[in-house]
């Protein structure tokens, strides 16, 4: 390096690499490995994979070059990494490559699974050892850490003639590329007062002391000085006042030392049990700062009420990657659900070759996937992330031959994870609790009656939507059709607890049907009966079961809202987790407490048998919502190959739950600032059940001419949402984090 210039400060080994700068699977990846991908038998090519200096984000080779942006994936992004053939592709196409070589990354959200073979058994544990290390560290990294990370990562790349100094227009060009169309005179004088030298180049500690000017926070800040007095640092008694004001439920004094013991970066200040601002926007950028009680990021409902009690993450038509008509099917679609938490996935099974039952979209171009594959994906993945029951809503349209195949894959490849009889021969028709089912499966499916025809065989009853739908079928469909309604006394005898059923009335019958009838019925079925019978149906699904999917006019898979179906209490309210979407969101923010565990305990007027509740008609106000908006961090670009591109954000706060609860408010717009603009709006909602509300913060970027654009977005259910001064993490739309992307907002609920 020329004498008398300085290194910007370095980003590797003091971020993200830290204590692995010397690793040497880490170094393997930073000098890079050329694997072969492997997409079908015939498209399988070698390319170049190599770990960027930013220990985030991994650099691949492309046959066309395109956008920066296309040729890198992030490490936070990645879902798992597996060994072996254990990806659907590798399985089918992999064959010729030895396990030892072979890897596969799979992504969060839509993204498509990454299979690769190294050139060596070696190589290929490097990468899956290295990249294991880096997820590590990315979870171990604090908010803060994350955010001097980000900042320095997009310096480096202003650099543009890699002087290690930054002139006045890279300077400039930092800031676009965080987002942020600052005056030219204001930046510039900026600029000035941190170029200490005079030469007009930002070096070393001129950079730091522009960059420390760039992140202030004047609104930490503020009511960091409005706690702390003239002295600019916190006690633990200033800070236990804080957190009193803030409504915290376990605000002690012993509470407010951990605090200063956890959060604090001044050894010398943490000796003196005294935080100062900086450890101050450590706490509040931290999880235990977040809107998010930490403490429902557990399981902490009671897991020993009936099945029935329970909201139950769903997923229709989960064997599909796209839409409905000409996508993919894929056993991988079932493994991303259970990553998701989902613990009802679908199987539409129909008569395949060689004797073989196949899962696919009927009277479709979707592509066909073997059931016995299916149901080894859920041996091996329906547990990794809940050990709560799964149920699988068999749509059986096989012949008694392949469904006596069916039920024989099920038995020998589930083995004791199968429910085949009750649980309490006292009470076999009660339902189990889902701490009492856990890591076992239930099948949903038709149910022989105890008097059965001659053959032991009867018709099967079709759900409503499918009973539409088969009109419309063309003659040739007749045969298998007939097939089809007949059940297989093997595959009867596995509809223990999930006996699916008609729905035909709601109004008592003689002899009260069972709990463990399950009801299927489409989006219009149940709509119709929440609007015409109320709280009859509220009732019934304190008792019983009730599975919603939508309608099959959504040709490209898109979901109804589910929350109109839990405001009724139904429990299996199934969505396609392929289509992203605000009702995807809602999804995983009912699902985002309770140790993301696929179960959430109905609120009490939806599990008393007698309860009067009806959604249509919750009775006055009684809670109010009051959050303003403060500010927002480093909000992303959205288009990362303009620079001059830059979001002009608003934030959009929605409630949804009762009809009469539903609202959206949202604030004004930020010109040209998504890096740290200011709002300091105030928006009141007035909630009727606010134990069934979800609260959605979405920022956008506003446009006059045409809808504006999606940045990101956090729902989450009121009753977990803390009050005081909260950072909301935001999410992107396929629920990757954003981080740093931060609101900051004051919450206060009253009622």
């Amino acid at each position: 390096m020329p004498q008398g210039k300085r290194a910007l400060p370095p980003v590797c080994p003091e971020q993200v690499l830290q204590g692995l700068s010397e690793d040497e699977d880490v170094r393997a990846m930073l000098r890079g490995s050329r694997f072969c991908k492997i997409r079908s038998p015939t498209w399988q090519k070698e390319r170049l994979y190599r770990l960027q200096e930013d220990g985030l984000s991994v650099w691949f080779q492309r046959r066309i070059p395109r956008a920066p942006s296309q040729h890198i994936f992030f490490v936070q992004h990645i879902e798992a990494i597996r060994e072996g053939h254990q990806s659907e592709g590798l399985r089918h196409f992999g064959g010729a490559f030895e396990p030892a070589r072979c890897l596969t990354i799979a992504f969060k959200g839509r993204r498509k699974n990454l299979d690769l073979v190294a050139p060596t058994a070696e190589e290929a544990q490097r990468w899956v050892r290295g990249l294991g290390k880096l997820r590590a560290r990315l979870d171990a990294m604090s908010q803060r850490e994350r955010l001097d990370h980000w900042i320095h990562s997009y310096l480096h790349r202003a650099d543009s003639n890699r002087d290690s100094k930054m002139s006045f227009k890279e300077i400039k060009s930092l800031l676009r590329m965080v987002n942020v169309d600052m005056n030219d005179m204001y930046a510039y004088r900026l600029f000035k007062e941190c170029d200490h030298s005079k030469n007009e180049r930002l070096e070393g500690p001129e950079i730091e002391e522009f960059l420390r000017r760039l992140l202030k926070r004047p609104e930490l800040e503020e009511i960091f000085h409005r706690y702390s007095g003239e002295d600019r640092v916190l006690s633990a008694p200033e800070l236990l006042e804080f957190l009193e004001d803030q409504g915290e439920p376990k605000a002690t004094l012993a509470h407010a030392q951990q605090l200063i013991h956890t959060y604090e970066l001044n050894e010398t200040a943490k000796q003196h049990e005294l935080m100062t601002l900086d450890g101050f926007m450590m706490y509040l950028l931290s999880p235990e700062g977040a809107a998010l009680d930490s403490a429902h990021t557990r399981v902490f409902q009671d897991m020993d009420q009936p099945l029935a009690h329970y909201f139950i993450s769903s997923s229709h038509n989960t064997y599909l990657t796209d839409s409905q008509i000409g996508g993919p099917s894929s056993t991988e679609a079932y493994v991303r659900a259970f990553a998701q938490g989902c613990r009802c996935v679908e199987l539409d099974c129909w008569e395949g070759p060689g004797g073989e039952p196949v899962i696919y979209h009927g009277h479709t171009f979707t592509s066909k996937i073997l059931f016995r594959d299916v149901i080894q994906a859920v041996r091996e993945h329906a547990f990794t992330v809940s050990p709560y029951p799964v149920v699988l809503s068999l749509e059986n349209h096989c012949g008694l031959e392949q469904q006596a195949a069916m039920a024989r894959h099920l038995h020998t490849i589930l083995g004791d994870m199968l429910v085949t009889q009750t649980l309490d021969p006292q009470n076999p028709e009660e339902l189990p609790s889902p701490e009492r089912l856990k890591g076992r499966v239930l099948v949903k499916g038709k149910k022989l009656p105890a008097t059965r025809s001659e053959n032991g065989r009867i018709l099967s009853e079709r759900e409503e939507e499918d009973e539409e739908e088969e009109e419309e079928e063309e003659v040739g469909a007749v045969e298998q059709r007939r097939r089809a309604k007949q059940i297989s006394p093997e595959l009867s005898a596995l509809a223990v607890y999930c006996c699916a059923a008609r729905l035909q009335t709601l109004r008592p019958p003689p002899v009260p049907p069972q709990p463990c009838q399950v009801s299927s019925l489409s989006e219009r079925k149940a709509k119709k009966l929440i609007r015409e019978a109320g709280n009859s149906f509220v009732r019934h699904n304190a008792r019983h079961l009730t599975r919603v999917y939508p309608l099959g006019l959504r040709m490209n898979s898109a979901n109804y809202s589910p929350q109109e179906m839990w405001n009724s209490g139904c429990q299996l309210v199934a969505l396609n987790f392929q289509t992203p979407g605000y009702e995807m969101d809602l999804n995983a923010g009912r699902f985002l407490v309770n140790g993301q565990c696929g179960y959430i305990l109905k609120p009490v007027c939806l599990r008393s048998p007698n309860t009067t509740f009806d959604p249509e008609c919750p009775g006055p106000p009684r809670t109010t919502l009051t959050i303003q908006v403060l500010t927002a961090q480093q909000l992303p670009k959205l288009n990362a190959e303009k620079p001059n591109s830059i979001v002009d954000p608003l934030v959009r706060i929605e409630i949804h739950g009762v009809p009469a609860d539903c609202a959206r408010k949202e604030t004004n717009y930020v010109l040209n600032n998504g890096f740290n603009p200011r709002w300091g709006q105030t928006l009141q909602f007035q909630l009727r059940v606010p134990e069934l509300a979800l609260v959605r913060f979405v920022v956008e970027d506003y446009d006059a001419t045409s809808p504006n654009d999606f940045v990101g977005q956090f729902t989450l259910p009121l009753s977990s949402l803390k009050q005081g001064y909260r950072h909301i993490h935001l999410l992107s739309k396929d629920g990757a984090s954003l981080s740093p992307a931060t609101l900051f907002v004051h919450i206060c609920i009253r009622g």
